[in-house]
């Protein structure tokens, strides 16, 4: 068991080396959708979905700005049409700007939803790690196997973490090997090629086997199915995170807790939460 966990970790970290190290100097250019985000009474239930989604730490939204339950109020912002400047430079507003898809199948043309991750929303609620904010608030949360993963447990993300752990482990080993040695989860580091923070950095976000996924900048999107299987994604969307397969800068071995998010997408669909 302890040589073949190792090789795994050795096949993954090689994986994600060569990667690296056969990536092209200069990324491709990714076709995005333009963003789509909700305005008037749809903006406000989304509004009403990204404070359903953190009761713990807001309060509503007013005229404009996000109610914190502590502190003063944070502007929303007016959502951008740019794809570009949605992402770089987002709002509050921009977490809307391309809605989720649920479900298995993935439409075109594709968008970049829950890549907008405004600092002023996700700093304030999970902390600063440059500032040493952030360690303090992550536990140990028992993954597969037995197993132990560092998440945070604001707003519950961990709980949830836990749950999603609990539904991988009911679908057999024949899934194992994408689950186990992970590629990580807290990590104090910006997005690759941009100065704004991933949500790794918050202690919110988990990368499974890189070996079974694909990133944008390393090269094209694989034309076979997805490497991680549908099983494993449909775990995680249960319980309030996202996949980054459906990002048109795809990244198909990343998970991240976005439950406003999926909220969102089940009250489009007419799903009960």
């Amino acid at each position: 068991m302890v040589v073949g966990t190792s090789l795994a970790v050795l096949l993954n970290a090689a994986a994600s080396l060569y990667a690296r190290a056969t990536a092209p100097r200069t990324p491709p250019v990714i076709h995005v959708a333009a963003p789509s985000p909700p305005g008037g009474a749809a903006r406000d239930a989304a509004l009403d979905d990204l404070v359903a989604a953190y009761p713990q730490a807001l309060a509503g939204h007013r005229a404009g700005t996000l109610l914190w339950r502590s502190g003063p109020p944070t502007p929303i912002g007016t959502a951008r049409r740019d794809a570009e400047a949605a992402v770089a430079t987002p709002a509050i507003a921009d977490i809307f700007a391309w809605p989720y898809p649920l479900g298995e199948e993935i439409p075109a043309p594709l968008g970049d939803p829950g890549r907008a991750r405004p600092a002023a929303f996700f700093t304030r609620l999970y902390g600063d790690c440059a500032k040493g904010e952030v360690e303090p608030q992550l536990v140990d949360v028992r993954w597969v196997g037995g197993r132990s993963l560092r998440f945070t447990r604001v707003a519950g993300a961990a709980e949830a973490l836990e749950a999603v752990a609990r539904d991988l482990e009911t679908l057999g080993p024949a899934f194992d090997r994408y689950l186990w040695p992970t590629s990580g989860t807290y990590n104090c580091r910006a997005i690759a090629g941009t100065a704004s923070k991933s949500m790794h950095a918050y202690g919110a976000a988990i990368d499974l086997a890189a070996r079974f996924g694909a990133y944008w900048r390393w090269g094209p999107r694989p034309a076979a199915a997805r490497a991680i299987p549908w099983p494993i994604i449909a775990a995680f969307e249960r319980h309030g995170f996202i996949w980054g397969g459906k990002w048109a800068h795809f990244d198909s071995f990343h998970f991240e807790y976005r439950p406003e998010l999926i909220r969102a997408a089940r009250r489009k669909a007419g799903h009960a939460d």
